[in-house]
């Protein structure tokens, strides 16, 4: 999406220290956004959220329930309307729990950029752009590309995209004919 600036996967909204996939306790998989408010406001990636997923089911585990934290009240509000709106659209009640984040605990390597980094032939170009792993999980350009060939987005915005990044033709080549398939 445009105005996304990096995306991180971890573990958040619990009180247990230290949560791992395999030792979550009381956590849940959480996805953390950084975003240029002059590009795009919160309001519309809270309509992404709820759009991307069915947050009127309820839950089977905590690991994997409907979660939204905020950093402050003004988020709280923005949220708490958001919830609103979509509940009035759907006629249903959202069962997303909303709370403080306390504390973000970022996943396993092998979590971050899940998309790319099982796209040999892809994923070793785009890492080499980087001095090291934090980096490359971290770059704008990985959350795009991670977003592209998971299936999101559209040859359009993937054309503008692919025209900043200085990839080979070669890897060019593959992740176009990827696209060709998913898409």
């Amino acid at each position: 999406m445009e105005g996304v600036v990096r995306t991180r996967v971890g573990y958040a909204g619990g009180e247990a220290p230290d949560p791992t996939y395999r030792r979550i306790q009381d956590h849940t998989e959480v996805l953390q956004i950084e975003y240029d408010p002059s590009k795009i406001s919160y309001e519309t990636l809270l309509e992404e959220f709820w759009e991307s997923h069915n947050p009127i089911v309820r839950p089977y585990s905590r690991q994997y329930m409907s979660l939204l934290l905020y950093h402050n009240e003004e988020q709280r509000d923005i949220i708490e309307k958001s919830r609103k709106a979509y509940e009035e659209k759907v006629g249903k009640t959202v069962l997303t729990e909303i709370k403080t984040l306390d504390r973000f605990y970022s996943a396993e390597g092998y979590h971050q950029k899940y998309y790319l980094q099982n796209r040999p032939g892809i994923v070793e170009e785009v890492r080499g752009m980087y001095p090291d792993f934090t980096s490359f999980v971290d770059s704008t350009t990985a959350a795009r590309l991670n977003g592209y060939v998971s299936g999101k987005g559209n040859m359009e915005a993937f054309e503008e995209d692919i025209a900043k990044i200085n990839l080979s033709e070669e890897t060019e080549t593959k992740i176009r004919e990827l696209l060709d398939i998913i898409w």
